[in-house]
């Protein structure tokens, strides 16, 4: 074992930062290989991490933006208004999934475990997931119509799931109890235990190795060191004042009642302030966001826009200050309904990128397609039997300086997979009608935005009810520097032959054997004039069927 009183040398802290993020890696393949549902082995929708004994985030698995940024914020919370570092013991795993209480929205679960040496905490490991179901008025918990969080499931406050290494059975009994399919709710939970078991194992090693005190000491220097790299950075845009704004469609609650996103970002020096009171009061519907969730975007946004590789990890944040009066759209206050809290900072997101594209527009993209296309259906056999999908999709990238978008991509606040269309076809009566690219939707340009796509289920069940929490229907996926905007998202309905228009939010919408609904997600938004586009580049697009012809 190292003593603790050495100095730490730059080779070793970097042994030590790679051993930590292997760490959070081995957690996460955990997660991934005894999960129990699509939303976590196939969408990959859960997060692993390692923190510090006062809750900052050490070290990450590469996983959700939306959740890495945020889970310390989570933590902290517990920490200093729920259950405090003195009563965390050896063999304790603690839940939350109440955003009021730090977490993000219903159906993402977070769990913590203290990692301890010779009785003394030197670490916590961490996991959130998102969960197929938490009970609520909507299959998913993704209720589209709910005005407070009480209609949008369970909420558990800060609670030992597991004290001293003996599960809690009345909690765990009253979570199964409140679920919709129960065995695979509960399997995914357990799939957070292993990882956070996993994750345990991993720094007592390392603390058998360095000892306690060493890694406490490395864990210090790797947030400095983060830290003076992200002043570093913000050092190197102009200073200024740069405002930018965007708008959510509605809330779903009152239709075409647009909803402003709007950030005024500071640079002086080595510091940024990102100043969000001017974005609309909270909403009625379920498109709020608690300060916990909008500043994972901030973050996300500014470190993404970073010139140079920084090391991710709670460091980077303490440059930036964030200021968001009680009550608005992305500082919502109790009990405003979340459920769809990653609308808004999908936006936001955007946002500052579009005011960060006035100081350092060489390396800033177009809006991408800025929401989750979330698809809840719930089906019901004749034989009573039910089954609950959750589907999210993604749409186009915007456009940069140098290069196209990318064509349905991934992006932004989260980092989500395609849920394979044979492994839900054989799981839940649907069947998929259509699975591509939507032609014509990336916005023009010098460099064309990333196209969206469009998926099409029939369903084959006697009956089913179908929920939306969608967006970017009105407001489009907006170009830079001259390029268009991305097309318009679109959900549709074709029963008995007719087709109708659906709005971005549906809540619960009965659906019947052969019904077709389809979804076509938004293109990113173009950079530079289109007059200014290579003609071999407008050959191709042509010829792979990216655009259609005029």
């Amino acid at each position: 074992m190292m003593d603790a009183s050495c100095e730490i040398d730059p080779i070793e802290l970097e042994v030590i930062r790679n051993a930590l993020t292997a760490a959070a890696a081995d957690m996460d393949v955990t997660m991934w290989r005894t999960s129990r549902s699509t939303i976590v082995r196939e969408m990959l929708d859960y997060s692993t991490a390692i923190f510090d004994a006062a809750g900052n985030n050490i070290a990450q698995s590469a996983r959700i933006p939306q959740h890495l940024n945020s889970m310390g914020y989570g933590l902290r919370a517990i920490l200093e208004r729920f259950i405090p570092a003195e009563e965390w013991n050896e063999g304790d795993v603690i839940i939350t999934n109440d955003p009021y209480c730090g977490g993000q929205h219903l159906p993402d679960i977070l769990s913590f475990r203290p990692v301890f040496e010779a009785g003394r905490c030197i670490a916590i490991v961490g996991t959130l997931c998102h969960h197929l179901d938490m009970g609520g008025m909507s299959p998913g918990s993704y209720a589209a119509t709910a005005t407070e969080i009480y209609q949008e499931g369970l909420r558990i406050p800060p609670v030992k799931l597991f004290e001293a290494g003996r599960r809690n059975e009345a909690l765990w009994a009253l979570i199964g109890q409140n679920v919709r399919q129960p065995a695979t709710v509960m399997g995914d939970l357990q799939s957070q235990v292993a990882s956070l078991g996993v994750g345990v194992e991993a720094i007592t090693r390392l603390a058998r190795r360095y000892g306690g005190a060493t890694l406490q000491k490395a864990a210090a220097r790797l947030l400095d060191a983060s830290e003076a790299a992200m002043r570093d950075c913000i050092r190197r845009i102009p200073d200024g004042t740069y405002a930018f704004e965007d708008f959510l469609d509605d809330d779903g609650i009152t239709p075409d009642r647009p909803v402003r996103i709007h950030a005024a970002i500071t640079v002086a020096g080595d510091r940024l302030v990102v100043d969000l009171s001017g974005s609309a009061p909270e909403a009625a519907g379920p498109i709020n966001a608690t300060l916990g969730s909008s500043s994972s975007a901030v973050y996300f946004a500014v470190m993404a826009a970073a010139d140079r590789p920084i090391v991710p990890n709670a460091g980077c944040y303490r440059p930036i200050e964030i200021i968001a009066p009680e009550g608005l759209i992305i500082s919502a206050r109790h009990p405003a309904p979340v459920a769809h809290r990653i609308a808004p900072c999908h936006v936001l997101l955007n946002v500052v990128f579009g005011a960060l594209s006035q100081a350092i527009p060489d390396r800033m993209p177009a809006a991408y397609y800025a929401v989750s296309y979330v698809c809840s259906f719930q089906t019901r056999t004749a034989d009573g039997n039910r089954k609950v999908l959750v589907e999210i999709e993604v749409g186009g990238c915007g456009a940069h300086p140098r290069g196209d978008g990318a064509n349905a991509l991934s992006f932004g606040m989260h980092n989500n997979a395609a849920i394979p269309i044979e492994m839900i076809e054989s799981d839940v009566p649907v069947t998929y009608l259509g699975y591509g690219l939507a032609p014509g939707s990336g916005g023009v340009g010098r460099q064309r935005g990333g196209l969206g796509l469009t998926r099409i289920w029939r369903i084959d069940s006697e009956a089913a009810t179908f929920t939306a929490q969608m967006d970017r229907f009105r407001f489009t996926p907006f170009g830079l520097k001259g390029g268009g905007s991305g097309a318009a998202g679109r959900l549709t309905l074709t029963r008995d032959g007719a087709l109708q228009d659906l709005p971005s939010k549906v809540a619960n919408m009965p659906l019947r054997k052969g019904d077709i609904v389809q979804l076509v997600t938004s293109g990113g938004g173009g950079f530079g004039p289109p007059a200014e586009r290579d003609p071999a580049a407008i050959a191709t697009d042509l010829e792979e069927g990216y655009v259609l012809e005029s």
